[in-house]
């Protein structure tokens, strides 16, 4: 009797407590793909950067990804929004993210993360590249691995962001944006489990975005293990603005041409115009169309949290409240509409594409680089490759032991959001749009601390495992 307690015990809140995990997403061709599955996956993102670049200073022990309980409330949004993927620009690698990455990974979202940072030191920057090129900046790229390499919900880094931007920078920054690529896959080739993806986050400036994109993804002597290739390529675009815009006047035809014949991964690593207020998102329709996801693999919208620049979708309430926009609602339902089963179709042409090989042939701007000889190692480098970083703060999966979000939380018409909590997602899912109406869910009627009808932990349990359990139960009191 003693062990059938014991086996129930285990099935029943081993399963509401213990950690899982989602399963890998990996670059096959052209696509991101499920590495158990075998299902494509495509982006479903939000920028998630509370407090903006301002908001991220040094020594201040506070970065994005370091509290819990902001973590949980905002994941809990993200949940029913329907997000599977945020992109995190700031990190500081000395903080303990575990609380956080692991909420995220409860609920199926996965992260992209920035190893840049807008502090001195922390970036390339394109007015003195050979100079900001050195092992103290590489140290903190290697630190942000360290940081996100164990977490299973680790899609991506980016080597930088928006590097060739201004007229000039097009000449000198190709070749130290390959070299940091590089540089960060041999570090998690040497001391990572699993690889992860490494990519580059582009501006849209139409005059060098194709030869960005063709200088970044082609292989040097056409190898197809050259390690200072990009493994994605991410594009920061606000073309299609309000709900008049169409697929053509976005200019969207121009971009599926553009990257029509891509040997990796393409996405919008930022969009969302915000020239008509508020957003309506019409765009989502298209950017996970037939005619798009033939070609890019989603989107991540900017952003989460309103700020000065008015592209929220949330407000942050000086009491400790948070209250969602009717651009969240917005965005919900368009979100709503999709098919996830088309998108998560395969296609085997596109996961069985080669790059091309690297050429100044490849490249049309007359000012762009068409040297890719990329830069050696600065001093120094090598050994933090070869021996890791001194100290490093390796993070890793914890138990999430609570599910339910304290902090009053306000739909867009001003009711009390009612028991918002993460699911924990079984089987190791990815989170996809559900259908849900968060405003819909507010009440002003109902007082804090009522009953949640479901909390993300024994109610979400498969129906086959209660069952179980019950079974185990009614023989162990027999």
């Amino acid at each position: 009797m003693l062990s059938l307690i014991g086996i129930f015990f285990f099935l029943f809140f081993g399963a509401i407590s213990g950690v899982s995990a989602v399963q890998n997403i990996k670059v096959q061709g052209a696509d991101y793909v499920n590495n158990v599955t075998s299902d494509r996956f495509q982006i479903i993102g939000i920028a998630y950067q509370p407090g903006g670049s301002a908001g991220f200073i040094a020594g201040s022990g506070v970065d994005p990804l370091s509290n819990g309980t902001l973590c949980l409330r905002d994941a809990a949004l993200m949940q029913r929004l329907g997000i599977n993927t945020i992109r995190v620009y700031n990190l500081d690698p000395s903080l303990n993210h575990d609380l956080c990455a692991s909420i995220f990974n409860a609920v199926g979202i996965y992260m992209l993360l920035d190893v840049n940072s807008p502090l001195p030191n922390e970036s390339l920057n394109p007015e003195d590249l050979s100079s900001s090129y050195n092992s103290a900046y590489l140290n903190r790229v290697f630190g942000v691995a360290e940081a996100f390499k164990n977490f299973p919900n680790t899609l991506g880094f980016f080597s930088g962001n928006e590097v060739i931007q201004f007229p000039g920078s097009e000449g000198v920054a190709p070749p130290y944006i390959r070299a940091v690529t590089r540089d960060l896959k041999q570090y998690i080739a040497k001391h990572s489990s699993r690889n992860i993806p490494v990519g580059y986050s582009a501006a849209d400036v139409r005059d060098f975005l194709a030869d960005t994109f063709a200088y970044m993804s082609c292989a040097i002597d056409g190898s197809s293990s050259d390690e200072t290739r990009i493994d994605f390529f991410g594009l920061n675009s606000y073309s299609w603005c309000g709900g008049d815009a169409t697929f053509q006047t976005a200019g969207y035809d121009i971009l599926v041409q553009m990257f029509g014949n891509t040997t990796i991964p393409v996405f919008f690593s930022e969009y969302g115009c915000n020239e008509v207020k508020p957003r309506v998102f019409d765009e989502v329709q298209a950017v996970y169309g037939p005619e798009m996801t033939r070609v890019m693999s989603g989107g991540i919208i900017y952003e989460y949290v309103q700020e000065a620049n008015e592209y929220g979708l949330v407000d942050l309430n000086d009491n400790g409240t948070a209250s969602i926009r009717i651009d969240y609602d917005n965005l919900q339902r368009q979100f709503n509409e999709l098919d996830i089963e088309r998108l998560q179709s395969g296609n085997s042409t596109a996961t069985a594409l080669e790059a091309p090989r690297c050429s100044p042939g490849l490249i049309s701007g007359g000012s762009f680089s068409k040297s890719f000889r990329v830069p050696s190692l600065p001093s120094g480098a090598q050994t933090l490759i070869d021996n890791g970083i001194r100290n490093p703060n390796i993070g890793k999966l914890v138990e999430i032991e609570e599910t339910n979000v304290e902090a009053e939380v306000y739909g867009s018409n001003g009711g009390v959001i009612q028991n918002l909590a993460i699911r924990p997602l079984p089987e190791d899912q990815s989170n996809t749009p559900s259908g849900q109406d968060t405003t819909g869910a507010t009440s002003t009627g109902t007082p804090r601390g009522e009953e949640p009808e479901s909390t993300g932990g024994a109610g979400h349990l498969p129906v086959n495992l209660l069952l179980t359990c019950a079974v185990f139960v009614g023989l162990a009191l027999r």
